[in-house]
């Protein structure tokens, strides 16, 4: 089953998104790597509704020295083959592992936006989506001017004092609405 791809890039954080956030550490290794549930199956509704899906990720962790970027590409190979497996796809996986903030690459800073475009010039942001679950998050979408899904429950404020365009639960819920609202 086949749906048209109404949207255009789909930009996902990844910690508090696709896996679990490790509250005061890094994911290190795929053992840490733990699924949020309906990830995968939200992945494959999401590849049917967007033609690009691209994480965009700040990996300080390895800017600290606490991990290397080899754990880091270990990481994301695991991630990728569950995702592919499951029916689902990313793209392109976009990430700065600085640690200063001024850095232009570092959310909310949208350094990673303009790698994107140069990969894939026909992005538009227009018809775009950043799903996040961080302040940083907002104001990365805010700042390109894009969708905004907020998922999970780290803020514990009224929802419509975020700037954000959706509030969901998880990514599951935000593929099911916009399955729903569209198709």
């Amino acid at each position: 089953m086949g749906y048209t791809k109404i949207y255009n890039t789909l930009f996902l954080d990844r910690d508090g998104v696709i896996n679990k956030h490790l509250i005061g550490d890094y994911v290190k290794s795929p053992q840490e790597f733990i699924f949020l549930e309906g990830v995968v199956e939200a992945l494959k509704e999401l590849s049917l509704l967007f033609r690009h899906i691209l994480i965009v990720s700040n990996q300080r962790g390895v800017g600290k020295g606490i991990m290397s970027m080899d754990d880091l590409y270990e990481i994301h190979k695991f991630m990728l083959d569950i995702i592919n497996a499951g029916g689902g796809r990313i793209d392109k996986i976009y990430i700065c592992t600085d640690i200063e903030e001024s850095s232009p690459n570092r959310k909310p800073n949208i350094g990673m936006i303009h790698q994107a475009l140069k990969d894939f010039p026909d992005i538009d942001l227009k018809k775009s989506w950043m799903v996040g679950d961080s302040r940083s998050d907002i104001q990365f979408a805010n700042k390109a001017q894009i969708s905004m899904a907020l998922v999970g429950d780290k803020y514990n404020m009224p929802k419509d004092e975020l700037r954000i365009d959706m509030y969901c639960p998880n990514l599951l819920t935000f593929a099911k609405q916009l399955k729903k609202t569209h198709i």
